[in-house]
């Protein structure tokens, strides 16, 4: 019969995780990232491995033609990456150059990858979609000839529709109105203009 400290050993719930780090890294280095990692109650820490140098790197898009060293460790207390980048700054490595995903995580992406990469040619060639119809390889040729030469753009496709009762005549504006030839105004009379300087004054003399 089990006692309660064998009970409490088997209930307590681990963290596992996988850390990565991109480009050369000495094994004190690794030494003294184990030592930093104490503070989350490892219940165990693997050997450091190294992959070959890879031209394109997954974890690491901006880096390329370098070695990923990963590790994997199981936590007592949960860690998430920005503490596990801080200590990397700590240590004056690149924050940019460490990540750190869960062990389930890492393995699922590469084991997706992996089976993608043994997919045979003739599966990934096969499309499963139907060869293309008279009217979508001409709408291709339309969109092969750049945004500004577009038939469609081009009104080249245009309805014409039939209106029960004949079409509606285009309205008239005032461009449509006949033009005469004398100006509107040329028939006003204007009133006399009022006198001003001595001819007024001789006119007042008269009057008086």
């Amino acid at each position: 019969m089990k006692n309660f400290k064998d009970y409490l050993i088997e209930s307590q719930r681990t963290y596992n995780y996988r850390i990565k780090i991109v480009g050369d890294i000495t094994k004190d280095w690794i030494k003294g990232l184990e030592d930093k990692l104490k503070q989350f109650d490892p219940v165990s820490i693997s050997a450091a491995k190294t992959t070959p140098v890879q031209a394109m790197i997954p974890d690491f898009p901006k880096f390329k033609n370098d070695a990923v060293t990963s590790i994997d460790v199981e936590f007592r207390y949960p860690a998430i990456e920005p503490q596990i980048k801080q200590i990397a700054k700590n240590m004056f490595i690149d924050e940019n150059r460490i990540i750190m995903q869960t062990q389930h995580y890492d393995d699922s992406i590469d084991k997706e990858m992996k089976q993608y990469d043994e997919q045979p040619e003739s599966v990934l060639a096969d499309t499963d979609y139907p060869a293309d119809d008279a009217e979508q390889k001409e709408l291709k040729k339309d969109y092969q000839t750049g945004p500004y030469d577009h038939a469609v753009l081009k009104n080249a496709y245009r309805s014409n529709f039939t209106i029960a009762g004949g079409n509606t005549p285009a309205p008239e504006t005032t461009n449509d109105l006949k033009q005469g030839t004398e100006s509107p105004i040329s028939n006003i009379k204007r009133i006399p203009k009022p006198a001003t300087g001595s001819s007024a004054g001789n006119q007042t003399a008269k009057r008086g």
